[in-house]
């Protein structure tokens, strides 16, 4: 009879599957017997780091490597997360070190590991290494690579039911206080009870750890009894560890908050799939056409950008490119343009084209630059047939985001004139919408899908959350006998290009009429409020989205007319020569007008986000339906018709992962489960699998089994 698998064996069976991909393995006891350590305060094993750093740069005097080896391991900051994050650079980035010889100065740049030859580095293994710091605590299993403890795993036994994942992620957060020495150097960490296995970093909240489902990028296994060898094989292999650590970690500076982000298994394999074929595509010989990133909206395209235009940039072959970030909405540029000012140590300094004169100055200036612009931009000037050419050069990259909408036009459109403008540039497109919602060929422009990741197996992984769909229909106040074929026809053509036309928009304004009576609005607005009091806990957020600003302005005020009403603002667009001057005042109730500044806006965009802040309510009409990402947001209440990808991009905004938070509410006031249905259906048709959205009826089943 076998014996069960204890946490004493599970270490052990982890342990030998590190042993097979080549990593040496020594017992805590063992590295005192060896002399490689001599205190428990102490966690580098400097033997081991100045040993690597003799060989890799033989000409430093043996003297000065114990002095380069103290920086190294000398990180600067007063709190863990700062000497965590100057460590990263240090390791990656590398260092200037100093030494004379003869009175002479040498200054050559060292790094401590060898990121180019993964086999020129020591790897090691150690298990139930003991550390003293402000407790005493034994960590399962340490990762040294150079001597430097990269990675800490925390194991649970797997038969004790008591024992669980989240047991071992609270053992790191401790360990972050009792022994955080260890964590000035941890890259990341793994935490495992053998039917959950995730990845993440120390010091992020727990939803946020992720499991690494694949190992070769291309097949995913939801088994949950393989999570740990898929783990090890698909991360753990010495190259791709290097290049994980090395391309796939960044942190995010706002203002004085440092966040630490590693990348999950889809971005890691997407964005090195991608690098391969924008190499290939922007040879001499290739097509100028890198693919298209299919990742489903909400599971991070922002950060496979960064990280995509980051190992670009750097990658030998592409000989200091720059990098066109282009996309065609003002909001979706400031969203992924905050995105990367805020990684500016992973990625340096990004420029923002704010007029069509200052895109061409930089377009014409030195390589290695990148650049952020609307579409519209490469706009003709007065007396020009054509976009002059701004620059031949080969290494030039246009990512285009949310890329099915900004490509057509190429008879003589700004697409076209953007080729013209940069007739060897090569192009990739990310898109978190199926391809083919659209009727250009973004793949005929692009190149083919390079990697694909829908919404369902996001949910599954929960890098996104479920959506559930709850209809509270409100009736129209009509009397008109055809209604419902004309609000069907008007449905059918919203998102459309019909939705320019005079026809489309004398068919918008009746609807509306009807959608926006006073009789209705008031109903709304009470069902709202006792929803959301009803349902929602003390940290959750919600989207109220209208059909028209009047009508977002008429229920602000049927809003603040309720008691029990929480704080709700309006985001909209001004238009100088139609808004009733009220619209510009401050309102009650709020220290703003409706149309607020772009800095008003982020101010009530940063009170959307912040779990403590008392602002619950925003109304929108088409603003920050796209691109705009607030955590808390938990309820979407709809009263306007939409469909198509418009409508999948709506509803995403309440999918992303928040502590505590089980899934996003859509609730339908207006009747848009037709349209969601056939949104469902064109996504599975596009090589996406089952459904992004349940009825909440299904929620109780859940909860009923």
């Amino acid at each position: 009879m076998t014996r069960p698998l204890g946490e004493t064996e599970f270490e052990e069976t982890t342990i030998e599957r590190l042993k097979r991909l080549g990593y040496d393995y020594l017992h805590a006891q063992e590295l005192f017997q060896r002399g490689e350590r001599d205190s428990l305060h102490e966690v580098v094993l400097y033997g081991r780091l100045e040993a690597f750093l003799k060989k890799a740069y033989p000409t430093i005097p043996e003297q000065e490597i114990k002095r380069l080896a103290q920086i190294l391991t000398a990180p600067d900051g007063v709190k863990l997360i700062n000497r965590n994050m100057h460590f990263h650079q240090m390791l990656t980035k590398g260092l200037e070190f100093s030494y004379e010889v003869n009175d002479e100065t040498y200054t050559p740049h060292v790094f401590p590991i060898d990121w180019e030859h993964p086999e020129n580095n020591d790897f090691l293994v150690v298990n139930q290494l003991p550390i003293e710091g402000r407790m005493s605590r034994r960590p399962d299993i340490v990762i040294y690579i150079n001597g430097l403890p990269l990675i800490v795993f925390e194991l649970k036994n797997p038969n004790n039911e008591q024992a669980t994942v989240y047991d071992a992620y609270t053992q790191i957060q401790n360990y972050t206080y009792d022994i955080s020495q260890l964590f000035n150097y941890n890259a990341f960490v793994v935490i495992s009870d053998n039917v959950e296995t995730k990845h993440g970093m120390p010091f992020a909240d727990y939803d946020f750890f992720a499991s690494w489902k694949s190992i070769d990028g291309r097949s995913v296994d939801n088994n949950r009894a393989n999570t740990m060898r898929t783990l090890i094989e698909g991360l753990f292999p010495k190259d791709r560890l290097l290049n994980y650590i090395r391309n796939f970690i960044v942190f995010l500076e706002e203002g004085s908050k440092i966040t630490k982000i590693g990348a999950k298994y889809h971005q890691f394999f997407g964005v090195n799939f991608a690098v391969n074929e924008a190499i290939r595509a922007t040879r001499p010989d290739g097509d100028r056409k890198i693919g298209v990133m299919y990742h489903t909206t909400g599971s991070g395209k922002s950060l496979s950008m960064l990280f995509f235009a980051g190992i670009l940039s750097r990658h030998p072959e592409m000989e200091n490119p720059s990098i066109v970030i282009q996309v065609d909405r003002n909001d979706l540029d400031e969203q992924l343009h905050d995105t990367f000012v805020q990684g500016k140590s992973y990625i340096g300094h990004v420029h923002h084209a704010e007029n069509t004169e200052q895109l061409r100055t930089l377009l014409r200036g030195e390589a290695g630059q990148i650049i952020f612009s609307t579409i519209e931009k490469f706009r003709k000037k007065e007396g020009e047939t054509r976009h002059p050419v701004l620059s031949e050069r080969r290494n030039i990259v246009v990512i285009a985001d949310e890329a099915h909408r900004t490509q057509a036009g190429f008879a003589g459109g700004f697409a076209a004139q953007l080729r013209y403008a940069l007739p060897n540039a090569s192009y990739i497109g990310f898109t978190g919408t199926p391809v083919d919602f659209v009727d250009n060929n973004t793949e005929e422009i692009f190149g083919h899908i390079i990697h694909r990741y829908d919404m369902a197996q996001a949910v599954e992984d929960k890098a996104t959350l479920p959506i559930y769909y709850e209809s509270r229909l409100i009736p129209l106040d009509l009397s008109a006998g055809d209604i419902d074929e004309k609000y069907r026809k008007i449905i059918e053509e919203a998102g459309g290009d019909d939705e320019e036309s005079e026809s489309y928009k004398r068919k918008w304004a009746a609807l509306e009429k009807v959608v926006g009576t006073p009789k209705r609005l008031r109903r709304l607005a009470k069902d709202i409020v006792s929803h959301f009091n009803q349902v929602a806990n003390p940290f959750q957020k919600a989207m109220i989205v209208c059909m028209s600003r009047r009508i977002a302005v008429d229920l602000y005020n049927y809003l603040r007319e309720i008691p029990e009403c929480p704080p709700v603002e309006v985001i909209m667009t001004g238009d100088v020569s139609k808004d009733p001057k009220e619209w510009r005042e401050v309102q009650p109730g709020s220290k703003y007008a409706h149309i607020k500044s772009k800095k008003e806006q982020e101010e009530v965009k940063a009170k959307l986000r912040d779990p403590e802040d008392p602002l619950k309510f925003v109304i929108v009409v088409d603003m920050w339906l796209t691109g705009m990402d607030a955590k808390p947001l938990s309820y979407l209440y709809v009263d306007k018709p939409m469909r198509g990808h418009n409508l999948m991009q709506a509803i995403a905004r309440v999918n992303r992962v928040f502590p505590g938070k089980e899934g996003g509410v859509v609730v339908d006031y207006i009747g848009i489960a037709t349209s969601l249905k056939e949104a469902t259906h064109k996504y599975t048709q596009s090589g996406g699998t089952g459904s992004p959205t349940y009825d909440i009826s299904e929620a109780v089943n859940i909860f009923m089994d």
